[in-house]
């Protein structure tokens, strides 16, 4: 299993975070998302077929992308 931890600017709001935590749990493969308003920072576990260029994809579709780092 893969497990990354990110930080996503546009978390504003406790509706951010659950848009982020239900759209990418609903990924095949994805293990656990959790998404944290005070730090704006995302962890999520994944396994195959999903993958890091899948979820950030799918995180700049639905307008939350990771900060580059």
């Amino acid at each position: 299993m893969t497990t990354k931890t990110f930080v996503v600017p546009n978390i504003s709001c406790g509706h951010c975070t659950h848009t982020i935590e239900q759209e990418v749990a609903e990924m095949a493969g994805v293990q656990s998302v959790k998404a944290d308003q005070e730090t704006k920072q995302v962890t999520v576990a994944w396994d195959s077929p999903a993958s890091w260029d899948e979820i950030k994809s799918l995180l700049q579709e639905i307008n939350y992308p990771p900060a580059e780092s």
